[in-house]
């Protein structure tokens, strides 16, 4: 198959959808490599509450961004955008297809959106607003909003608080509103071909999966896994503590909920984080939607997009 310069193939979709085995299976197809976007799953350690695929499941495709960090450390989208980019680089050199396959979708934006341009908290500025907002109330900071990035608030709406603040603090900050700023972020990946690929199942399929797999994450031994992690030093308050399911096993170690409680919790949160993931992506442009167990037509996709 004769191929263009500089392809990327993105393959995105909830939690439990069936994303790395797919991505296996295209990446064997497509003699292609495996750059992870998962926020958990590039920390050391935390292997069972992150579902982090084993050397077995990659099945000697070789994966990009998985265990490289410790858990006392911070792993933005921005640092994702640069391992991610680096990564390809290295793939392409080596004339293989770059797969990125995840479900942080704020990775996967800024990866092909580009990165908020704008300044970072500036905590002065931040104590003023809130100070401002407990004195006047929200409604107040959000009239102001409405004369400097009236097309923002609109999109925001006006219960906001977090989003309104920082909009202000932005504004106050460098004196060009949040839609001036988003006006000048620049794609990273604009010099690619990218092929965007979505998985999605019934609802009510994919909840039975993400009740099966939460069970089998139980069963493997993911309240041992906690146990040794915690023996080993690292601080509950770590960031990758805060993975689905690791939150219940904290507190079941701690008694104040029993096991069942744990498994049937994080079944929970799952559910409801795969609804925000799918909500998420609808936002996202482009992204060609297929079943999860129809590999064919995701192959057959994937193969003419990149011809």
């Amino acid at each position: 198959m004769q191929l263009k310069e500089k392809n990327l193939v993105i393959l995105c979709g909830p939690t439990a959808v069936g994303k790395s085995a797919t991505a296996t299976r295209l990446a064997r197809a497509l003699d292609g490599e495996i750059i992870s976007c998962d926020s958990m799953q590039v920390y050391r350690g935390f292997d069972i509450g992150t579902d982090k695929p084993s050397l077995e499941e990659r099945e000697g495709i070789p994966h990009y961004l998985l265990d490289i960090v410790t858990a006392s450390e911070q792993f933005t989208a921005a640092d994702f955008v640069a391992a991610a980019l680096e990564a390809t680089e290295e793939i392409l050199a080596r004339e293989k297809i770059p797969l990125v396959v995840g479900g942080t979708g704020l990775y996967l934006k800024a990866l092909c959106d580009g990165l908020f341009p704008g300044p970072g908290e500036v905590p002065e500025v931040r104590r003023r607003l809130e100070e401002e907002c407990r004195a006047k109330g929200l409604e107040a900071l959000y009239q102001r909003l409405r004369e400097v990035d009236p097309d923002y608030a609109k999109k925001i709406g006006a219960h906001d608080r977090i989003r309104t603040i920082r909009a202000l603090e932005v504004f106050l900050t460098t004196g060009k509103s949040m839609t001036e700023h988003f006006l000048e972020t620049k794609s990273n990946v604009a010099g690619f071909l990218l092929v965007l690929i979505g998985l999605k199942l019934e609802r009510s399929l994919l909840y039975k999966r993400i009740e099966e797999r939460v069970e089998r994450m139980f069963a493997r031994g993911l309240v041992r896994e906690v146990e040794g992690l915690l023996a080993r030093g690292i601080s509950e308050d770590s960031p990758p503590f805060r993975a689905l399911g690791y939150k219940h096993v904290l507190r079941c170690l701690k008694q104040e909920i029993s096991l069942e409680e744990a498994v049937a919790l994080t079944k929970i949160d799952t559910r409801h984080y795969a609804k925000r993931q799918m909500t998420w992506f609808q936002k996202m442009k482009n992204i060609n939607w297929f079943s999860a167990d129809d590999f064919p037509s995701i192959l057959a996709f994937a193969e003419k997009s990149l011809r």
